[in-house]
């Protein structure tokens, strides 16, 4: 039996509080990310990258916030070339039990051209900001932004400079999710060859997933020498995103014989992180993702049902327990108690304190009164829209009612509240959903446009919970909002509240004097 201790280690960055945030939409509170940042660091992540410190006071604080609580990971936070970037980086980490700073450039022809440098004037800047971070830290990285696209020369000479300034940590970014496996590990592979002092220092991998690749190229880029992957919980990122941790570190779990590396995760937290990451970033997770995806451990097919039947691995490659997936999926109704509701939540991954069981139990009876049988995915709905709400509640829906059918108009009555004053108002609409959606423009005035409507069932049946996604855009921000009710129009009225909610996040980081309560506010 091969010992595992003996193999490779590979170091999992995860950058879902910086990258991930990045997504377009994907506000995370200040709350949501210190809970995303704890998950992170029991689940054994080894390097956590916890934002952007001078993009913001908030990312400062958050990044401040999350050094000083961290147990076991390195809190790592990014900087742009530049001293200022620097210093207000290791301003927030130095308070970690292990704090790095990770600074970056871009190398490419094309990146070169954005601050108008020459090759020698970037390689200068390079030498003085690497020196300069590492006189702050003893952990730095160093990454030449759009490597896979920068010409192999000067690739290796700037990456000799940065070693010889001090980063101990090279990372090599697939910036634009341009790269293909094999050049992945050719790229790796020609750096630990060429460049002097490689062999004393990390390489890592960072990939991005625009041609559905990223998973592939971080593994390649592993096999050729790389000893860290950065990647994100469910892969959120810029534009299509990033490596998926879930997937990399899955991948190397069960095809161990060809991939012979170790890593420091549990991976029976990966479900619960996933759940947590779709719900606070307001990304569902599609049905057939890998790994965490709905239908990943489910079997339609009847030749697959007898299979899994007769023996499980017919034609499943992982125990859904290893991601920390029970698969009982026993309902629970409403004579269901206190003490049934906390060991089904703590069998889903949810430790829940007395006044978040509470909570729960209320909504829990609710919705049993609804629904004949109440099943996991609607007590892990029910979780996700508490959190949501309670997140963002400078808006609130307090009433619905709305009157739909083939005569007459269809008509809303809503009453909401705003920043604790309760509003009411009624409306009209082309359907029961835009009558509700105009009631709510009527109380709250905005310019946000709707770029996202979308309802998908929680589980089977005409009781079945309604998730609701939303997206809006204005100005350029833009937010997304997801709710669960039984009643799919209650599900979106709230969805598209919770989304102008996280709009109201995102003017206040971009324009902290922003005046939440309407649309004139002042530009950064």
């Amino acid at each position: 039996m091969t010992d595992k201790s003996a193999q490779p280690r590979v170091m999992i960055f995860d950058t879902t509080l910086r990258d991930g945030e990045q997504s377009p939409g994907a506000t995370m509170t200040h709350e949501e990310k210190l809970e995303i940042a704890s998950l992170l660091d029991e689940m054994g992540v080894d390097i956590i990258e916890a934002g952007f410190p001078i993009a913001s006071e908030g990312d400062f604080a958050a990044v401040t916030e999350i050094s000083k609580l961290s147990k076991n990971s390195t809190i790592c936070g990014l900087a742009r070339a530049n001293f200022k970037d620097i210093d207000r980086c290791w301003e927030a980490v130095r308070h970690a039990r292990s704090p790095r700073i990770h600074t970056f450039i871009g190398t490419s022809p094309l990146h070169r051209a954005i601050p108008n440098l020459t090759m020698d004037e970037m390689a200068q800047r390079i030498h003085d900001t690497v020196t300069h971070a590492r006189n702050l830290c003893d952990n730095v990285q160093w990454s030449p932004m759009d490597a896979t696209r920068t010409e192999h020369d000067y690739l290796c000479r700037v990456v000799e400079i940065a070693i010889k300034a001090g980063a101990s940590t090279i990372n090599i970014p697939d910036t634009v999710g341009y790269t293909a496996p094999r050049e992945s590990a050719d790229l790796i592979r020609m750096l630990l060859e060429r460049v002097p002092g490689a062999d004393g220092v990390i390489f890592a991998t960072h990939c991005h997933n625009d041609l559905g690749m990223a998973t592939a190229n971080a593994l390649a880029a592993v096999d050729a020498g790389a000893r860290q992957i950065e990647c994100t919980i469910n892969g959120l990122g810029e534009r299509a995103g990033n490596t998926a941790l879930e997937e990399v570190v899955m991948a190397m779990k069960v095809r161990n014989d060809i991939m012979p590396y170790r890593t420091g995760i549990d991976t029976t937290k990966i479900m619960n992180l996933s759940r947590r990451v779709s719900a606070v970033s307001g990304f569902a997770v599609q049905f057939n993702k890998a790994i965490v995806g709905k239908n990943a451990f489910l079997h339609e097919s009847g030749i697959h049902q007898d299979g899994v039947l007769k023996n499980v691995e017919t034609f499943e490659i992982m125990r859904p327990e290893d991601i920390g997936l029970h698969q009982k999926n026993l309902t629970m109704g409403k004579h269901s108690g206190r003490a049934a509701l906390r060991s089904k939540m703590s069998e889903l991954g949810f430790d829940l304190a007395d006044n978040q069981l509470n909570d729960l139990f209320v909504r829990f009876k609710a919705l049993a009164d609804r629904k004949k049988e109440v099943y996991d995915d609607d007590l892990i709905a029910l979780v996700a829209d508490e959190a949501t709400q309670d997140a963002h509640d400078f808006l609130q829906v307090k009433r619905l009612r709305v009157i739909c059918g083939t005569e007459g108009p269809q008509e809303a009555e809503l009453t909401l509240s705003v920043d604790g004053v309760e509003h009411a108002t009624d409306a009209t609409g082309d359907g029961p959903v835009d009558a509700a959606f105009n009631a709510v423009r009527a109380i709250f005035p905005h310019e946000a446009h709707l770029q996202l409507y979308q309802v998908h069932a929680v589980t089977a049946g005409t009781d079945a919970q309604a998730t609701v996604s939303i997206r809006l855009e204005e100005d350029g921000r833009i937010a997304t909002g997801q709710s669960a009710d039984t009643d799919t129009i209650v599900a979106s009225v709230k969805a598209y509240v919770n989304a102008l909610n996280r709009l109201i996040v995102r003017r206040q980081k971009t324009a902290p004097d922003a005046d939440v309560k309407g649309v004139n506010y002042k530009d950064a």
